[in-house]
């Protein structure tokens, strides 16, 4: 197989399976939206230690959290990872996979504004319809639900800042997500014994639900890695395209497994942030052939 193609069966299978996850944490949801979150993170500490010890880099991720710069960074990227997850659960428990899926909609451009206020870039024409039209669809679904769509922003600015900070220190997924998990991991183990002293934990309670929290570790960090294959063997602009199959995935769950509501309304606004998506993802192919031909 090509480096192309199996960057391909990674990149895609990294983003099904992100995709999917809404039927993970619905299997679980007899647990509160943080004990979910907790045991995500314990968990996936877990994981992601075993496989440094395998690949023999724990040693270098000690050197990591000894630098007081790169670890003090970490603790930021780890605050907003921990908001992210909350919410994303939260969300799913609460029946609002849809709005899940527009702040995932909402991040490519969210990025483009980054670029313009961090790095002084300059847009290109289809670049100012995405962010017009992906403007556009906030304010009509804003109207169209009666409130400020603030699960939407708040996955789209806690991922894309998140993923902003992880440009910037250029880490490795697994060493970068293991301190992160160690930071957030006493404050998670402190919230798991205080439920289980009060009785409300649903850990322990069922082989079913006990097993499926243990096992939010490895839904976690598995579809990282696969990410982290796809992303050294693809080309911009394919793992760009890529990342629209994940909230589509959550769109069609939305409507069409859990029955969330899906007015004329809503419709017309996720038609125009589709629009966006279409001028950002022309725009990025175009840009990326640009860019080809000059080498």
């Amino acid at each position: 197989m090509s480096k192309y193609k199996l960057g391909l069966v990674y990149g895609v299978s990294a983003y099904f399976v992100w995709g999917f996850l809404p039927i993970y944490w619905k299997h679980i949801e007899k647990a509160s939206s943080f004990e979910i979150l907790a045991n995500r993170g314990i968990w996936s500490l877990v994981v992601c230690t075993l496989l440094l010890a395998l690949r023999k880099q724990l040693k270098n991720t000690f050197l990591i959290i000894k630098s007081k710069r790169m670890f003090s960074i970490l603790v930021i990227s780890s605050g907003l990872l921990t908001i992210n997850w909350a919410v994303f659960i939260w969300a799913v428990g609460a029946g609002r996979v849809v709005e899940s899926a527009l702040g995932y909609y909402i991040t490519p451009l969210l990025n483009v504004l980054f670029g313009i206020l961090i790095f002084r870039e300059s847009l290109r024409v289809l670049q100012w319809l995405a962010v017009a039209f992906g403007a556009a669809s906030v304010l009509i679904l804003t109207l169209e639900y009666h409130h400020f769509p603030w699960i939407s922003l708040s996955l789209a600015f806690s991922w894309g800042t998140y993923s902003l900070v992880k440009k910037l220190i250029d880490l490795g997924a697994l060493e970068s997500l293991t301190i992160e998990t160690l930071i957030a991991f006493l404050p998670s183990l402190a919230f798991l014994f205080y439920i289980e002293g009060n009785g409300t934990a649903q850990f322990g309670q069922g082989l079913m639900v006990t097993a499926l929290l243990c096992l939010a570790g490895a839904a976690t960090v598995i579809p990282l890695l696969l990410f982290n294959g796809a992303i050294v063997r693809l080309p911009l602009s394919t793992l760009g395209l890529l990342q629209y199959i994940t909230p589509t995935i959550f769109f069609l769950l939305g409507v069409f497994l859990f029955n969330e509501d899906m007015s004329s309304g809503k419709v017309v606004g996720f038609g125009f942030i589709w629009a966006a998506l279409l001028f950002l993802g022309i725009d990025l192919v175009k840009s990326n052939r640009t860019s080809t031909s000059k080498i």
